[in-house]
Order: C-alpha cells, then structure tokens, then sequence
C-alpha cells in the first residue's frame, strides 16, 4: 500500500497485504518467533543492530527496540526500526531485500547506477518500519513510515518458509518495494514525493495502466482498484505484483490441495503466476522487466535458518515448494550445527557452511568437473553448461557428486 501513511491504517483487502484470513482474533504467529531485544541477544551489533537511535525522536525510540539502516552514496541512512518481536534475522533479511533492490544492476537501463534512487530516499526520510504481529489493526503506532508486519516476513529455511504456508505469506517483497517505489523511484501524479527516476516510472505506469485495462491484473477486485486509484497507488501495486511473481512467491499457491490458479498470483489478482507465465500473460510487464532494474537473481546472501534440517535446494523442484523462490537464490550462509546439505543451482553460488558436517549437491559425476581444494575455498566448476556453475564453497566438509562423494 501507499508508504506515506499512518501505521494504524487497517486493511483494504486483507490477503492483499499478506494474510489471508487475517481478523482482530486472528492470533500472533510465536512459536518460531521468539522475542528478540538487544539485552537478550549479544549477535546483534554482530549483524548491524543497535538499539534505535535519539536522532529519530521519541515517536521511533518509544514504539521500537532495534534498529540498522542502509547508508546511500550521498552519505544519508534509509533506517530500518523493528518492535521487540521481530527476530535478527527478519531484521538482516528486510535489510537484504532493500539492499537487494538498490544494488547496481550492470547494464540495465535504469539500474545501472541506482545512487539517484537510495540518494532521494535518504533525502525523503525513508523509513521501514517492522511490526509485531499482522496489519489487522491491533497494533497502532503512528509514525510515518512503510510498515511491514512480523507475520510477513518469513526467514529462508524455517519452517514457514519451507512449508509455503499462504496463511502467513511472504510480503517482505512487496513492502520493501512499496518503500523503494514511493521514496526513491518516484510515483507521477499526487500524494507523491519527488523521484530519481522520473522515465523509468513513466514505463512502469504504462505497463500498470495496459494491465488494468486488459484484465491482467486487479483482476475481480473493483472496489480495491476505485481505493488505489484515490490514493494514486496503481502503479506500486502492480509493479509489486509483477515482481512477487518474477521471483517464485507465487509459484507453490495452492488452496484445498489443488493449485489455485494454473496462471494466476498475487491471490488471483495478478494473471501470471510464475516468471515463465509472465512472458506469456503478461508481454508488457516481461518487457518492463528485460534487463531495465531487477535483477534476475536475488544478490543479498540469504541465511539459512539454524533449525532447517536435510538439504537445502537451490536448484529448482517441483516436489519441492520453496525452491520456487529459493532457485533465484545465489548466495547463503547456513547457520546452527544442523548436518545441512545444500543442493546447487546454475547461478555461481556462494556457499558457506555451518557447524555441522555439510555436504554440497551436484548432478554430475565427478569428472565433468573442474575442482580447486584450498584451505580457505573450493572452487567447483561444472564444465556442463547451464547445470551447476561455478561454485565457492567455504567451510563444507563434502561434496557430492552422481558416482562419488569426496571429503574436504
């Protein structure tokens, strides 16, 4: 939804933020999301979490206990304020996705050199603000900022994550683009601020407008359009809706057993479901997306949760539900002692290993690999195109291949 708002603002349609079922009884997902606040945890300023700082006034320092930020070129902060039940490692996944967001893209037409668009977030006072429980009203904090809920933000490898439970979906996404969209990229037209990218919001707003109008996206939700429209917000959430799907949230919905939609995401609002069906369904979103501001892999290093136990797929498996999202993943970092393996994709992967015995996952045999054992790192190297990659491998102990498993 629209960043420039109060927090206290309930929502419009509830599965549109991200839970699916969500009421003022609804209970607080706790289990696996302990209470996390400075005092209790000594990893955080490990991970670049310290208590909120006075700068940010009472409002932030008395409705939040932990804080980390992204510093922009221009020597500016986009902050990032967490409420106590937010964990650590939301907190550094939240700050991933945004530095994932901003991160040069090569080549591209508008991602090039994305300084202009972190830049004018500092200069607009960006804020990600991430909240105990779920946006169904019952936690009011007013403060200005994009708010992004506890119950939204799933962590690689827990159980949440490997499960695909759509209860609770991943919105972190979402949220964290809405935060890039409204301060830094820049929306035309009112209720605004001003934006780095003036041509590449041009594009998107075109793209947003032919989807509406030929039924690709809003699909049977009139009323939440006539809301977006009032507060100029079609275009974020459209573009949100096209990249949830680019990379693999939308790919294992399923309701009752059976997929939803053999097409559709974004709870049936978006007409493409996977990134294969948008090239179809969707050729003006495809062509927004060639090779202008996204990255087609996810460059932050994802931290693998310390209680995921077995392997962990990089490479995609349709028996396997989060490998519809984990496939665009490059680089990760296992945590705990967990005896972990971790099963390569195609995308020159970065891996380091944990404190348990962890073997790597390859689909060849031996010899159609080049390897490179030094102390510090492995280097496997497929020499089959388009299968394994190039793969660094720090602190593994195995490496698996078809006809043989060979210790480090």
């Amino acid at each position: 939804m629209k960043t420039l708002k109060l927090i206290s603002t309930a929502l419009i349609i509830s599965s549109i933020i991200g839970c699916a079922s969500c009421s003022t009884d609804d209970p607080i997902i706790t289990p696996t999301i302990p209470v996390t606040t400075l005092s209790t945890n000594t990893a955080a300023a490990d991970l670049g979490i310290t208590s909120v700082p006075a700068s940010l006034g009472s409002n932030y320092t008395s409705n939040f206990v932990n804080y980390t930020s992204v510093v922009t070129p221009n020597g500016g902060s986009i902050h990032i304020v967490a409420q106590n039940l937010i964990t650590n490692e939301q907190i550094v996944r939240c700050r991933g996705i945004l530095e994932h967001y901003l991160k040069d893209y090569p080549g591209s037409t508008y991602g090039a050199d994305k300084s202009a668009i972190a830049n004018k977030m500092a200069d607009n006072g960006a804020v990600l603000t991430l909240l105990n429980g779920q946006d169904n009203g019952n936690n009011q904090v007013e403060v200005n900022g994009q708010p992004l809920y506890q119950n939204e933000i799933q962590v690689e490898g827990n159980s949440w994550y490997t499960n695909q439970n759509y209860e609770y979906r991943d919105a972190a996404y979402e949220e964290i683009l809405h935060l890039v969209h409204d301060y830094g990229i820049g929306v035309d037209g009112p209720n605004s601020n001003p934006g780095g990218a003036p041509q590449f919001q041009s594009e998107i707003r075109a793209t947003q407008q032919n989807a509406l109008t030929n039924n690709l996206w809003g699909i049977g939700a009139s009323d939440w359009i006539t809301e977006l429209t009032a507060e100029n917000s079609l275009s974020q959430e459209y573009l949100a809706s096209l990249i949830d799907s680019y990379y693999g949230l939308w790919g294992a919905w399923i309701e009752d057993g059976e997929p939803t939609s053999a097409t559709h995401g974004m709870w049936g609002l978006y007409v493409a479901k996977t990134r294969v069906e948008i090239t179809t369904e969707d050729t003006m979103g495809q062509d927004l997306l060639n090779n202008n501001f996204f990255h087609p892999y996810i460059t932050y290093n994802a931290r693998i949760d310390s209680d995921f136990n077995g392997t962990f797929s990089l490479k995609y498996n349709a028996s396997i539900k989060y490998s519809h999202h984990s496939r665009y993943l490059k680089d990760i970092t296992l945590l705990g002692a967990n005896d972990t393996n971790v099963h390569v994709n195609e995308l020159d992967n970065d891996i380091t290993g944990n404190a348990g015995i962890n073997t790597i996952v390859f689909d060849g045999d031996y010899s159609e690999y080049s390897v490179n054992i030094t102390s510090e790192v492995t280097t496997v190297t497929d020499n089959t195109t388009n299968r394994d990659g190039s793969n660094k491998l720090r602190d593994v102990e195995k490496l698996q291949f078809n006809d043989q498993t060979i210790d480090l």
